[in-house]
C-alpha cells in the first residue's frame, strides 16, 4: 500500500494532516483546519493534482480507517484517526 508512487502521496497527506494548521493555513472565513479538518480542494491544491485524484486518495485512506470524515454543508472534511493509525503502526512493528 505505501510502497507505490501513490503510497508516497498518501503518506504525504497523512504527514500533512498531523499538523494541518501548518500545512493548510486558515484563510478568511474557512474553518480552522486543526479542529474541523481539511477539504479535498485544499489537499488537491497542495498536491497540485485535480480534485478527483485527491478525493480518490482521501477516500482510500478513509476506507482504511486512517482518516475520519465530517460533512459540513456541501463539503467533506478529513482528519487523522490517531487511534487507528497507532493500531496499524503496531501491526507493522510486529511484522503482522
Amino acid at each position: 500500500m505505501m510502497g507505490t508512487p501513490s503510497g508516497r502521496i498518501r503518506q504525504s497527506v497523512l504527514d500533512w494532516l498531523k499538523d494541518p494548521a501548518a500545512h493548510f493555513p486558515s484563510a478568511g472565513l474557512r474553518p480552522d483546519p486543526a479542529g474541523t479538518g481539511v477539504t479535498t480542494r485544499a489537499v488537491a491544491a497542495k498536491l497540485g493534482v485535480p480534485r478527483r485524484t485527491a478525493a480518490a486518495h482521501l477516500d482510500f485512506l478513509a476506507r482504511l480507517g486512517l482518516l475520519r470524515t465530517r460533512r459540513r454543508f456541501l463539503r467533506t472534511y478529513y482528519r487523522r484517526d490517531e487511534a487507528r493509525i497507532a493500531e496499524v503502526a503496531q501491526l507493522f512493528e510486529k511484522n503482522w
